[in-house]
């Protein structure tokens, strides 16, 4: 999933995937490709000290009963660029 935010994942953008991530059960991991270590996805802190810039591809995985819906949340909230309405 590429990241397409112009400056890339800072805390706006940050705030609104961990808010998302925290809507659901499952465990949900994320990681700039390449990159050794996922991180939670309900860390605000950690989501925006993994310094994702624009254009980086951005690695989601999920674990738990509603995983699946999870990721596919993620996934769209990026792909839309974080739009205002998904707060």
């Amino acid at each position: 999933m590429r990241l397409v935010h112009a400056v890339g994942m800072h805390a706006r953008p940050a705030v609104k995937l961990t808010k998302l991530a925290k809507k659901f059960q499952a465990q949900i991991s994320v990681r700039v490709a390449g990159a050794p270590e996922w991180i939670n996805a309900k860390s605000v802190a950690k989501i925006m000290a993994m310094r994702a810039a624009h254009g980086s591809t951005i690695e989601i995985k999920g674990a738990g009963s509603d995983a699946q819906a999870a990721v596919a949340a993620l996934v769209d909230l990026i792909a839309t660029d974080f739009p205002d309405g998904n707060s």
